[in-house]
């Protein structure tokens, strides 16, 4: 009786369960890895995923080339080198050309604040400040940052002080799942100072007095806001929260805890 042939891509009781399972795909399958096809026949046989899964290691079993020789990494394209500041600390990457902002900061610099919700420029829960001004990182490209300073959600507090509008928010209750949470921030504290340096709007009564900081009523804010979408429905938080950042007199609390306690 001859022996039987040795595969190092299985183990024992991997080969034993394909066998036993699918003994018409056995020899393809060693031969040229798992395919998606297979992977369904199993999970049809199985029931479950999980135990496919557990049983057979698919996750490896998939990954395996055709040698046996796991695939190589995947290497960055059209690669350049860009140099900018992000909340204050020079940040030196080599990058694809074509990486936005915000897959930068959250892939390569690990600051997740900034979210990725519709990744076309329409949520705002992107949002961040470049020298000042608040943009979608989801529609920047990082390459165009070359030399300039990057404002995220993590640079707002001054060590553990928070800044006066995260402060805001969190007396207002503006937030309740929290993802366009800071993106809301972010273009809050710019419009704040956009108003001061008496940027118009498209509610802004008279736009012929330049010059002159914008007195940002309800209208005003809401209308500066209206590209930062929050699902939850907590916008007349939000605009209380940026009312009593801008001007000088504190705006009432108007939530409660259940107890009644403010």
């Amino acid at each position: 009786m001859e022996d039987q042939p040795k595969f190092p891509d299985l183990t024992d009781a991997e080969r034993s369960a394909l066998e036993e399972l699918m003994p018409d795909e056995i020899s393809e399958i060693i031969t040229s890895g798992m395919k998606r096809r297979h992977f369904l026949k199993l999970f049809t046989f199985t029931g479950t995923g999980l135990l496919a899964t557990h049983l057979l290691g698919i996750e490896q079993l998939m990954a395996r080339s055709a040698t046996g020789n796991p695939l190589p990494p995947t290497g960055i394209e059209n690669g350049i080198n860009v140099s900018f500041k992000v909340n204050g600390n020079t940040q030196q990457l080599l990058l694809d050309s074509r990486m936005t902002l915000l897959d930068a900061l959250r892939e390569r610099l690990d600051l997740t604040g900034s979210k990725k919700g519709c990744d076309h420029g329409q949520c705002g829960a992107c949002t961040v400040i470049i020298d000042g001004r608040r943009v979608l990182s989801c529609l920047t490209l990082a390459a165009t940052c070359e030399d300039r300073e990057v404002t995220t959600i993590e640079g707002l507090a001054d060590g553990n002080k928070l800044h006066p509008m995260q402060e805001a928010f969190i007396k207002h209750d503006g937030f309740q799942c929290g993802y366009c949470t800071p993106g809301q921030i972010c273009s809050a504290v710019a419009l704040v100072n956009e108003a001061k340096d008496g940027e118009a709007s498209y509610v802004t009564n008279n736009i012929r007095k330049t010059g002159k900081a914008v007195e940002l009523s309800d209208e005003e804010i809401r209308e500066r806001m209206s590209g930062n979408i929050c699902r939850c429905g907590a916008y007349p938080n939000i605009v209380n929260a940026i009312r009593e950042v801008q001007g000088d007199k504190a705006v009432a609390q108007v939530w409660q805890f259940a107890d009644g306690t403010i």
